[in-house]
């Protein structure tokens, strides 16, 4: 089974290791029996799905999440049963990976026209002499 991150980039089941932790937060006295919140484990670095591009902004963008060897760790424990928590663990690293993919535009520098130099200076001037209207003056 594979899941769909983006057309065309799809990652394996298998490539997903997702185990079972106890969890603190809502589910009373079963909290402390029952381990609900999921911890998946990727291993990014060694990934035949994703492309070297995305791989190393995928571990950049992973931060704390990612491990010196390029596995990425992500906890959920949101919700009360295993499988949510499952889901939602998967979808987040889906959604991590769709921000990895996505090329930032190149913006290139501009300076401002001459106009918008003139407008800012009309401004400032403008609220210096509201400034300056507001001082009490004594007469000698």
């Amino acid at each position: 089974m594979s899941i769909q991150i983006l057309p065309g980039l799809f990652l394996e089941e298998d490539e997903l290791k997702v185990t079972y932790i106890l969890a603190s937060g809502p589910g009373g006295q079963n909290v402390n029996k029952v381990a609900t919140a999921a911890q998946l484990r990727f291993d990014a670095a060694r990934s035949p799905a994703l492309s070297d591009r995305i791989r190393t902004r995928l571990i950049e963008l992973a931060g704390s999440r990612a491990t010196q060897n390029g596995e990425i760790i992500i906890t959920g424990r949101r919700f009360r049963t295993q499988q949510r928590n499952r889901e939602d663990t998967i979808e987040r690293l889906a959604e991590l990976i769709r921000k990895a993919a996505h090329r930032p535009t190149f913006r290139v520098a501009t300076r401002p026209g001459k106009a918008a130099r003139q407008r800012r200076l009309d401004g400032k001037s403008h609220r210096a002499g509201i400034k300056r209207n507001r001082k009490v003056r004594l007469d000698d």
